[in-house]
């Protein structure tokens, strides 16, 4: 009796476990079958953006104009004298009076006694008739030298004068008290220069001659 008892409980025992373990197997085919699909599989996180999803400022100096500042950019003053017109302020003319040269002595028509005497005794190298020409206190200018009296006009006259050639061009100047003589004075061995001799007179001499380059 229970041997028999013992071999009922294994039986009973063996079946349920077959039954437990086809329930354990099916309920998940019955699952999937119901839903008719598989679950979708979850897509993966996305990655973070790149450095090059996001445009890189730029700094760069050639995004910005430069500021010129050459001197090129303003016109230069020209403060040169052809910018501006001159004006020219005429100088006052002397009036002069050519004088002929046909007597051959270098005074010419129209120069006065004391100026003749002084041009003639030049000419004929005469020394003592140059000295007399002149007043015995008479000064001579000559450019920026003074010579006074008849000794320093003597010494003068020897030196520098006596030799040379005299020639009356024209009479720039006539006044009551002198003239203004427009000349031709060579030294010996030199061909000259112009010049103005300008004679002031006073009791048939000469008291005063300024004598200066034209």
């Amino acid at each position: 009796m229970n041997a028999q008892s013992s071999r009922s409980a294994g039986r009973l025992f063996s079946a349920l476990s077959v039954r437990w373990v086809i329930l354990v197997v099916a309920v998940p085919v019955l699952t999937v079958a119901a839903c008719g699909t598989t679950p979708a599989a979850k897509p993966p996180p996305s990655p973070m953006p790149s450095a090059t999803s996001v445009p890189a400022y730029s700094a760069t100096a050639t995004s910005v104009p430069a500021y010129s500042a050459t001197p090129t950019s303003v016109p230069a003053y020209s403060a040169t004298a052809a910018s501006a017109p001159s004006k020219t302020t005429p100088a006052p003319s002397e009036t002069t009076t050519s004088v002929p040269s046909g007597t051959g002595s270098g005074a010419g028509e129209g120069v006065g006694g004391e100026a003749r005497a002084y041009v003639d005794a030049v000419n004929a190298r005469d020394l003592d008739a140059l000295v007399s020409a002149f007043a015995p206190d008479a000064e001579i200018i000559d450019v920026s030298r003074s010579i006074r009296g008849h000794d320093a006009i003597r010494e003068w006259a020897g030196d520098e004068v006596i030799g040379g050639t005299l020639r009356v061009v024209s009479i720039a100047e006539d006044r009551a008290d002198g003239q203004k003589l427009l000349v031709h004075w060579a030294p010996a061995g030199s061909d000259g220069w112009r010049a103005h001799y300008d004679f002031t007179v006073g009791g048939g001499r000469i008291v005063r001659a300024d004598l200066q380059y034209a």
